[in-house]
């Protein structure tokens, strides 16, 4: 006899494999900083490895774009912001802020998005939000105060910081944007085809920012020194193109549309704890005892502030686990 499957045991199931490959996102992408930092310290510039790790990302993905070209014509909108916010703005803000901060400082900083994406539910979306999700915006501010050591007057560089806000800014639009069309059925456009357009328009526009044919090309022939010890800055290329963008943006995408941006965003807060771990295993790169707490707090102010922001369409809260948002079928879509 046929075992009948209920439509909540689906849900389920599709919603833990949307948080198992939000937390693969999480790890793929906490493991960029650690492999850039000791390429931009052999002599190439923040903009050029950003650069690299786009334009090589867009290559491998280019066989995507082929196949779903007609999105240009459906969605331009939606494929020129995601270069250039979700892609280039959050990739150059990042990296140009941890040539002047440590790993682990530029990631909890870019991570005040959630709390900033719950500003968006607010007041863009005009969605009511909790008095807990107001207590956890606090927290995450309070958190960060502690990061940058506010008493000890800015103890880290202030542009260095400033770009760190930046790409939390533009991480912002990275979860609104991959939402997009989540909820059109067959009519959604492809997660990948919106990956792979992005990547090459963020691509372009870094073409013409970062100017790849000034880069010192002869490092990436070379060797890296991760915290003394060398290691060739092919294979740290390699890890940033393979793991930290391509697959880290599939996985994240595909986790954002599984799920949505709020529940997404508390994943992806994993991100800068694992980054500050690599960091402090490969680069050794230690936080001090008010830094490691002010980090803490930051993660726990934004899990609350996601975590009370009622989902979609509906009175639940996300922590309670609201409907689940299924992945449509695009094997022949655009």
């Amino acid at each position: 006899m046929p075992v009948r499957t209920t439509d909540s045991s689906v849900s389920g199931r599709g919603r833990g494999v949307g948080l198992g490959l939000a937390l693969l996102s999480a790890v793929a992408f906490g493991g960029s900083g650690v492999a850039a930092k000791p390429l931009i310290e052999a002599g190439l510039e923040p903009l050029h490895v950003v650069w690299l790790r786009v334009a090589g990302a867009a290559l491998v993905m280019l066989p995507l774009a082929v196949r779903h070209r007609a999105l240009v014509r459906r969605r331009p909108g939606l494929l020129a912001g995601f270069g250039l916010l979700a892609v280039a703005g959050v990739q150059a803000c990042y990296f140009a802020a941890l040539s002047r901060i440590p790993v682990g400082v530029a990631l909890l900083i870019e991570y005040l998005a959630p709390a900033l994406v719950l500003g968006w539910v607010r007041f863009v979306q005009k969605r009511p939000v909790t008095r807990a999700a107001a207590v956890g915006v606090v927290l995450a501010v309070g958190g960060l105060a502690c990061v940058v050591e506010v008493w000890s007057g800015l103890g880290f560089d202030a542009l260095g910081l400033l770009f760190a806000l930046g790409a939390a800014c533009c991480q912002v639009g990275y979860f609104v944007l991959s939402d997009q069309g989540s909820d059109a059925g067959d009519e959604a456009p492809d997660p990948l085809g919106v990956i792979a357009y992005g990547l090459l328009v963020g691509a372009t526009v870094l073409t013409v920012v970062a100017r790849p044919w000034t880069m010192d090309w002869p490092v990436l022939g070379g060797t890296a020194s991760m915290d003394g010890r060398p290691v060739p800055a092919a294979v740290l290329l390699a890890w940033i193109v393979l793991v930290a963008t391509v697959v880290a943006y599939v996985t994240g995408v595909v986790s954002v549309r599984r799920l949505s941006p709020q529940v997404a965003g508390v994943v992806a807060c994993l991100e800068a704890v694992i980054a500050t771990v690599l960091a402090w295993v490969l680069l050794g790169e230690h936080l001090s005892a008010p830094q490691i707490a002010g980090g803490a707090i930051v993660l726990v102010g934004a899990f609350i502030a996601q975590s009370s922001t009622p989902s979609k369409g509906s009175g639940q809260q996300v922590a309670s686990g609201g409907p689940e948002r299924e992945l449509s079928r695009r094997g022949t879509s655009a």
